[in-house]
């Protein structure tokens, strides 16, 4: 079933079709809009977030209607998973139905107990976000988190994976940003000699809140956003649905709500047949919150092999594609970067 989901989202996009008789690969899912740090390029600085968890109903809904298709679900949002007090029984949910689990942790609250219940999870994916080598840079963009601790918490539970030959692959990450590119070496450094690190990586910003003027130029659209065929749909811990994982961040309206609509009818809404009508046609800069998005536009190439592939093998060679792609002579010919950015992402295999 899933191969065949992938084949008819590879056929839509390469067709560019408007309606799409298949659903999303790939899900963020907002379990928890809570959060016990503040960070200034985080978009809860500009979007208040209650202090709510997504409703079993909500959640089970959503991974019933889509277990047959979803390869992925990223169980992260804006808010810090380990506040959700039900984050294992999800991601053994999610296992259940056959889809692969995915998180982002700032760390705080990855004591050992919580680093053992995760080790012995069902999880496949977690990124351990790291974002300064010094104790005043990380602190100035990870308010209310103690640089020394985090630092510990991450090495232990990268250790404990280590010792324990735990299959999750760990992902160490900076959001390179002004105030911490000077210490990007000695972040990569680090990281590579920690065993149980699987692999290090270093990414742009992708929010508007530190550089207001990214995002990209009209003439920038030449191929269509695959978030439009592929995915990720981004879904809120109220059940709202967004198109894509920048659309909330940038005021865009959802396009349907989970339990109110079949995601068959809320992925093929008038809203996304729209957009995906202006980006097949060359004019994917008129929608607004596509100018103002900051992440990279891939070759329609690596769109297709996306969806060759089941999504575990996508991510094993991920890491592999992106640094190739890096050190091309021909980079942007493959990804489009966002204006006013620097570099494309980095990625750095440890092992």
């Amino acid at each position: 079933m899933r191969a065949l989901n992938r084949a008819r989202l590879l056929w839509a996009y390469l067709l560019r079709r408007t309606r799409v008789e298949a659903l999303p690969v790939e899900y963020i899912v907002e379990t928890t809009a809570k959060c016990n740090i503040y960070c200034p390029m985080c978009p809860r600085e500009s979007h208040p977030q209650p202090k709510e968890d997504m409703t079993d109903a909500i959640f089970d809904r959503l991974v019933s209607g889509t277990g047959r298709s979803a390869e992925h679900m990223m169980l992260i949002g804006l808010g810090e998973p380990c506040l959700d007090p039900k984050i294992f029984d999800r991601i053994e949910r999610c296992d259940r139905h056959g889809i692969s689990t995915l998180l982002s942790t700032n760390g705080t609250l990855l004591d050992e107990k919580m680093a053992e219940k995760m080790l012995k999870s069902k999880l496949e994916h977690i990124t351990l976000s790291f974002d300064g080598m010094s104790k005043e840079t990380f602190e100035y963009y990870r308010k209310g988190a103690r640089f020394e601790r985090v630092k510990e918490n991450f090495v232990r539970f990268c250790r404990m994976k280590h010792e324990r030959g735990a299959k999750v692959q760990v992902v160490v990450q900076m959001v390179r940003m002004e105030g911490n590119a000077h210490e990007v070496e000695e972040f990569e450094r680090f990281w590579s000699a920690v065993p149980g690190v699987d692999a290090v990586r270093v990414k742009e910003d992708e929010t508007n809140l530190m550089r207001p003027d990214a995002g990209h130029a009209a003439g920038d659209w030449k191929y269509p956003c695959h978030y439009l065929w592929r995915g990720p749909v981004y879904v809120k811990h109220s059940g709202d649905v967004y198109p894509c994982c920048q659309s909330y961040m940038l005021d865009g309206a959802p396009i349907g709500k989970v339990g109110e609509a079949a995601m068959e009818e809320i992925f093929n809404s008038a809203e996304m047949r729209r957009m995906r009508s202006l980006h097949v046609t060359g004019r994917g800069g008129e929608i607004d919150i596509c100018s103002r998005c900051c992440t990279t536009i891939p070759h329609p190439v690596l769109v297709a092999g996306s969806l060759l592939f089941h999504g575990r093998t996508v991510r094993s060679v991920l890491p592999w594609v992106e640094r190739m792609i890096y050190f091309s002579k021909r980079r942007n010919r493959w990804l489009t970067p966002p204006k006013k950015t620097g570099d494309l992402v980095q990625i750095q295999r440890s092992r």
